[in-house]
């Protein structure tokens, strides 16, 4: 690899704020905010909006739509299409 194109790569805390969930991983996303991890070394901080712990996906709390049951309303509306 070339030297000096690259950004830095190292340890970083993610933070949801709204599942109060923090770890620390490593990235080249930086920031301004610092934190005090558990180990007692202090890293940059990146609030999320959403992480594993809060998206409905990983929770179970995510709707599956009932895609079945829409076409055969459209079906019962507009008809069957015809095949030529």
């Amino acid at each position: 690899m070339r030297e000096g194109i690259h950004p830095a790569y190292g340890p970083v805390v993610f933070r949801d704020r709204a599942a109060n969930h923090a770890f620390l991983t490593r990235s080249t996303m930086t920031s301004e905010k610092t934190i005090v991890w558990e180990d007692g070394n202090t890293y940059p901080v990146v609030d999320v909006e959403i992480s594993n712990v809060s998206h409905p996906f990983y929770t179970g709390t995510a709707r599956v739509l009932d895609t079945a049951g829409r076409v055969e309303r459209f079906e019962q509306r507009y008809g069957k299409r015809s095949r030529r």
